[in-house]
């Protein structure tokens, strides 16, 4: 039989070959960390983030670093849906993780960390030493109101550093450039959760959410005299729905440690609760889909509040404080207080500070991430990556990175220390065992932080 020619060939033997997929791979350390973690790999892996027409396949892998904030079942469910298979995720120690960004071949990473598990990863993953090194992304899950210069320098040396508005973008630069570092890796993007409808009043209802903080206020005083504003808010005001937003139950943690939970200040109040004032968990953007007036001192949700146009107040009852956070919010026209609240006055964002913020209120959030996307398709596309190359290293911070590294059981070079390797697969009855000892002591711990050490605190200023 003569051979086949092109007028006679299958088609099948002529179409372009199946792309391989894109692999991702998010690190996070929290509940909210992996929210930004999944959305942001989500956005600068979508279509045109790789060579080519942008047809390449993704997969993301989802990996949860081991520590006291790794988020439980529960956390992850109320999370939403972040585009990641839930197959896919699975909790890792650090070694873990740089084992297997070894043999998984990702070729983006997104380091959803607290700034010393970032630096930590960046050396790890220099030691690797690999053939060809996955593109790596970090950045911040909200505002940024403190700790800048050593959060900031403790992710120095990824390939992309995402600022999420453009006054952070040049603070980032700022502080590079100000101790000599490169600061070309920081890119302009915005909070990848932002979205929903614009927000609607709807004649007879007004629900009233205060968006609760782990760690602010801090104090017991200052805590439970936000509660009870919002409780008498509630009396005052009997036909509105007045909605206490929860991040976490007791026993779980979060970004921060929550010493002091409402929902055991709020079983302490005479009278308990009045009967349109409820406590409630969730998805944030469920919330905000039935929300009037946002509430807070400093939470990130007041950003998400303005991208949807709802009103929003940030609290003076306490002071306009760093410590607070509030202070980032100077210059928005949403400072108030809960005694204006009270008499029906609803704040008015100043546009200009709008702008500089990256809430894209004025429909310009589509292309939020375009820059950010075109930088990673490019390194992607590049014949070669250049080696990670930090600011801190053990001859600039010989007495910081060390302890840093350390904590995530890696020598002052990067590698694993000694006894660090990572585990092999345990047997079923192995790792149930493991499971059930590593929850015991996450509970201990927890609540060590949430009973035992406000009494040490409280005996400490008798």
């Amino acid at each position: 039989m003569p051979p086949r020619t092109s007028d006679t060939a299958d088609p099948a033997d002529t179409a372009p070959a199946a792309r391989p997929a894109l692999r991702a791979a998010v690190l996070a350390d929290s509940d909210t960390r992996w929210k930004w973690g999944a959305l942001t790999a989500r956005r600068l892996t979508a279509p045109g983030a790789g060579p080519g027409d942008g047809a390449r396949p993704v997969e993301i892998d989802g990996l949860l670093l081991r520590g006291r904030a790794t988020p439980t079942p529960r956390q992850l469910a109320e999370v939403g849906d972040v585009g990641v298979d839930t197959g896919r995720v699975r909790e890792v120690t650090a070694v873990e993780f740089l084992h297997a960004v070894r043999d998984e071949g990702y070729d983006v990473l997104v380091l959803a960390l607290v700034g010393g598990a970032v630096q930590a990863m960046l050396h790890g993953l220099a030691a690797l030493r690999l053939p060809r090194r996955p593109v790596v992304v970090t950045g911040y899950v909200g505002v940024v109101y403190e700790k800048l210069a050593d959060g900031l320098l403790l992710r120095h040396g990824a390939d992309v550093v995402l600022a999420n508005s453009r006054h952070d973008a040049e603070r980032f630069r700022a502080v590079y450039e100000g101790v000599g570092a490169d600061a070309s890796a920081v890119t302009e993007a915005a909070l990848p959760f932002l979205g929903g409808e614009p927000h609607r009043p709807e004649e007879g209802r007004t629900t009233v959410v205060f968006a609760a903080q782990p760690s602010v206020p801090a104090s017991r005083a200052d805590r439970t005299y936000l509660l009870r504003r919002l409780v008498e808010h509630a009396r005052l005001h009997p036909d509105r729905e007045v909605l206490l937003k929860l991040r976490s139950k007791p026993g779980e943690h979060t970004t921060h440690i929550e010493e002091l939970p409402y929902q055991r200040l709020a079983e302490c109040l005479p009278g308990g609760l009045p009967p349109n004032l409820r406590l409630v968990y969730g998805h944030m953007g469920e919330v905000l889909d039935r929300t009037d007036l946002l509430v807070t001192v400093s939470s990130t949700a007041a950003l998400e509040s303005l991208h949807r146009r709802v009103p929003t107040a940030v609290l003076s009852d306490l002071g306009v404080r760093e410590t607070l956070g509030n202070h980032h919010f100077v210059g928005s026209g949403l400072i108030t207080s809960w005694d204006r609240l009270d008499d029906g006055h609803l704040p008015r964002p100043d546009a200009t500070w709008l702008a500089g913020q990256g809430v894209a209120a004025d429909g310009s959030y589509a292309s939020a991430y375009d820059t950010a996307r075109a930088r990673v398709s490019a390194l992607l596309a590049a014949d070669a990556l250049p080696a990670l190359a930090p600011y801190y290293t053990p001859a600039s911070a010989p007495g910081y990175l060390p302890g840093i590294l350390a904590r995530h059981q890696l020598a002052p070079d990067g590698h694993p220390l000694p006894g660090a390797v990572a585990p092999r697969e345990p047997g079923r009855v192995r790792g149930a065992v493991r499971e059930t000892v590593r929850n015991a002591a996450r509970g201990a711990y927890r609540h060590g932080v949430q009973r035992v050490a406000p009494v040490i605190r409280r005996m400490g200023e008798l």
